[in-house]
């Protein structure tokens, strides 16, 4: 994720702040970090989720540590030093924590090699087609080219809609009772949709009997949303609102 702006706060906040602070002893295994990055995030849940034994380090994008920049010369985040030696990409991480822990909390990766493939699919997906389309309604601004809000807005919907009609239909998470991989891979997105309401006028999801004919999906989608956002690593990985702001009024 590039660097946010030079005033963003120097640290977590709220449950976030109290699971970095659990954290902050020594281990093997170190996560270099930034709490207002959603992939970060993906990286942290997972390791929340499976009770994995870590050190959370956080980066100051401006001033980055020399022990980073050793490990990772472009200074990303996340980066996690395992063995003394490196990983990036948040979705690698991911998959490698579930690897190399097979014994620690849930499974988040299918056993069955068809459904984990598919879920690899929807990963990249989400990579692919949700976040670009999140960033290009974020970033919007009117201008000669005759795009619109309008359109950028349903270009990114019509990926939630996408993303909704592959899951599962007994919920209440992507895969059926229990979360995988596939759902933290969404979830730091889908805890940052409010900034749709705050800068962009309103996201355009319908509500509750207002989805017309998409308005199974629309009430599965629901369901998915309020489960993740109730999920304990969600909420102890994630700071208060108003210091995200800064970041995303750019």
């Amino acid at each position: 994720m590039p660097p946010p702006d030079s005033d963003l706060f120097p640290t977590a906040t709220g449950l976030a702040k109290v699971t970095v602070d659990k954290h902050s002893a020594k281990q093997g295994l170190i996560l270099y970090a930034g709490w207002f990055c959603p992939f970060v995030q993906r990286a942290w849940t997972v390791l929340e989720e499976k009770g994995i034994p870590y050190r959370y380090v956080e980066v100051n994008p401006y001033h980055k540590p020399e022990s980073l920049l050793k490990l990772n010369p472009r200074g990303l985040v996340p980066t996690l030093q395992y063995d003394n030696k490196p990983l990036y990409e948040s979705t690698v991480i991911c998959e490698f924590l579930e690897d190399a822990y097979p014994d620690h909390g849930s499974k988040l990766l299918p056993s069955d090699p068809y459904e984990r493939a598919r879920s690899r699919i929807w990963t990249d997906f989400v990579s692919t087609r949700v976040i670009p389309a999140f960033h290009r309604f974020l970033q919007f601004q009117p201008d000669d080219s005759g795009s619109s809000i309008d359109k950028v807005r349903s270009e990114f919907l019509d990926t939630l809609t996408q993303f909704t009609q592959a899951m599962d239909q007994t919920g209440p998470f992507f895969g059926g009772e229990e979360p995988m991989l596939i759902d933290f891979v969404m979830a730091p997105w889908a805890v940052r949709l409010w900034v749709f309401d705050h800068f962009k006028g309103g996201i355009g999801i319908p509500d509750e009997e207002k989805g017309g004919d998409k308005e199974e999906t629309w009430s599965r989608w629901r369901e998915w949303l309020s489960a993740i956002e109730e999920r304990k690593s969600i909420k102890e990985t994630t700071s208060e609102t108003e210091h995200y702001l800064p970041i995303y009024q750019r």
